[in-house]
């Protein structure tokens, strides 16, 4: 069987996120959703998704083929669904498609499908930018019980003082010597080679990935996810961060989404919460206006591979794209482009031959390449997202 993981048009109520990424390759809970799908099915996936992520992503075809809509995460009842498809069968989440099986070359024509619905209880999914920090936590429970299922955790020191000790996990080589974790919100788990440092308070649910650290002192709210070689100190609640971003200093990160390559300078704070308790409003690319969220918490969405320096305040509910390099004082606005370059003063175009420099950079710090193939894909972000910038 060949299971392709699909974007619909939910992927547009997920950018900036996936404007580097398809939908499958978001990460909320422990895994990405990619990973989730591929351990419950014991199989890999291929992607279809935008053309120019195309080639870093590429689509595998066969002869029978089970395509997953990826903004829906596997359930028990989904999965055991998607796995009994029979060829030329899609099921349905009321109008929308969740998931077919085709031995057609048009992976896009099935509207004389046999059709079946997906039973509500079954149904979690992703559509907006939001939905990632409001889910985090029955997704990371879930992971939780997928990864540890039959294992053992490493030993806990002594000298960490655990509550409900049978909910927290250590991988191999992940280290903590001394604090707190509480696991009696939801459980706690540090990937291989982790690390909490001295002094830290954490509460989950919470996730911490491979090679990722927290710093001396922290204090962690969950539900909270910091995916692999991520750095994390001060105060952090209900956020994720997606991969190697840092946020490694004092100052509050709350109910916000992070994305990869990030870094976040010493003192940044965000607003999660109106003065006036007001329902957050928050930047749709989808529609090119702010959207109402239903929330009276959310914070931060910043895209791959942007910064801010030292003091940095983000207002409530604040949307920033891909590459924007912001800093200086005061509050910048609420929406700051992609390859946006300033702060509360005004934005510029952040030229991208200078992004690439500091891309180059961040990158080799990790060992990694900046190859070809990534500066296609953010040379047209940034020739996508020119409309947002104005004059340049």
């Amino acid at each position: 069987m060949n299971y392709i993981l699909f974007d619909s048009s939910t992927r547009n109520q997920l950018l900036p996120f996936t404007f580097t990424r398809p939908v499958a390759d978001l990460r909320i809970g422990i895994l990405t959703i990619r990973k989730k799908w591929e351990m419950h099915l014991n199989a890999s996936t291929s992607t279809r998704t935008e053309a120019y992520l195309s080639e870093k992503f590429p689509l595998e075809k066969s002869e029978d083929n089970v395509l997953i809509n990826a903004s829906y995460l596997p359930t028990e009842i989904l999965v055991d669904l998607v796995k009994n498809l029979k060829t030329n069968e899609a099921i349905y989440d009321e109008n929308e498609l969740i998931a077919y099986r085709s031995d057609r070359t048009d992976l896009t024509n099935f509207d004389d499908f046999k059709v079946e619905n997906c039973p509500k209880e079954a149904v979690f999914v992703i559509k907006h930018t939001w939905d990632l920090f409001s889910e985090n936590g029955r997704s990371l429970a879930e992971d939780f019980k997928l990864l540890t299922h039959g294992r053992r955790s490493q030993p806990i020191p002594d000298s960490v003082h655990c509550i409900n000790k049978e909910q927290i996990f250590l991988e191999e080589g992940a280290v903590i010597e001394t604090g707190v974790l509480n696991a009696s919100a939801g459980p706690i788990y540090l990937a291989k080679d982790s690390e909490v440092m001295e002094g830290c308070l954490i509460r989950g649910p919470f996730a911490l990935g491979e090679h990722s650290m927290v710093k001396m002192g922290a204090k962690i709210y969950g539900p909270t996810t910091a995916g692999p070689y991520c750095k994390i100190g001060g105060e952090v609640n209900n956020s994720i961060l997606m991969g190697h971003s840092n946020k490694g200093h004092d100052g509050f990160l709350g109910n916000s989404v992070v994305g990869e390559w990030c870094n976040m300078g010493a003192d940044t704070n965000t607003s999660n919460l109106k003065n006036n308790y007001a329902e957050v409003r928050l930047w749709d690319y989808s529609t090119e206006a702010f959207a109402r969220t239903g929330l009276q918490f959310c914070g931060l969405m910043m895209g791959d591979h942007s910064k801010c320096g030292i003091n940095t305040m983000f207002n409530t509910g604040t949307v920033v794209g891909v590459a924007a390099n912001i800093y200086g004082g005061g509050f910048p606005s609420n929406f700051i482009p992609s390859f946006s370059w300033g702060g509360s003063g005004g934005m510029t175009t952040y030229r991208i031959d200078k992004a690439f420099e500091t891309i180059k950079v961040v990158m080799q710090r990790r060992k990694m390449d900046f190859d070809a193939c990534e500066q296609r894909l953010l040379t047209h972000v940034f020739e996508q997202t020119k409309k947002f910038r104005g004059k340049e």
